[in-house]
């Protein structure tokens, strides 16, 4: 049995609405236990067995299923995301930043994010993790960044989602 993080995306937001009491519902009626949804953004921690391939396979299709919109997310298990908040190599107490990490489910997708971000004339720092890229933007900013308007391409949307440090230390518990 292994400790499983769902990072779903593109939840409660742009009238995709799925309450946690259903969504932790799914879970369980899938076969996962110790099942339990962290904020209302899209976060489920559980624990099954299989590989993460044939389970995000199987979530998605439950969820497309249940809930009807597109769905897409990125696993990872527990502990890889205790490694992340870890690594983070920026200063996450900087009141002026907001912390945050992209997740991926495609490595080639986070190198041609990497290598596009080099290129940008952009303030804001990155650096590359194992899975992940951490992105340490101006408050307020995020949306409006060189390479937050990357991130919002349509190309990245299935393989890629993004949490603020404080969720996934809430995540963690």
């Amino acid at each position: 049995m292994t400790e499983w993080v769902a990072l779903l995306r593109g939840v409660n937001v742009g009238g995709i609405t799925v309450r946690s009491a259903d969504l932790r519902a799914l879970f369980e009626s899938s076969g996962f236990t110790d099942v339990r949804t962290v904020l209302a953004s899209g976060n489920v921690v559980f624990t099954g067995t299989g590989s993460a391939a044939k389970l995000k396979a199987a979530i998605e299709k439950s969820l497309r299923d249940r809930f009807g919109y597109d769905a897409w997310i990125v696993l990872v298990t527990l502990g890889a995301v205790r490694g992340v908040i870890d690594a983070f190599p920026f200063d996450a107490s900087d009141a002026h930043r907001q912390p945050w990490v992209i997740f991926g489910a495609d490595e080639a997708v986070l190198d041609e994010l990497e290598a596009a971000a080099a290129s940008l004339d952009d303030a804001d720092p990155i650096a590359r993790g194992h899975g992940v890229i951490y992105w340490n933007p101006i408050k307020g900013t995020t949306v409006d960044t060189p390479f937050g308007k990357l991130l919002g391409r349509k190309a990245y949307k299935a393989t890629t989602t993004n949490r603020n440090l404080r969720t996934l230390q809430k995540i963690v518990g």
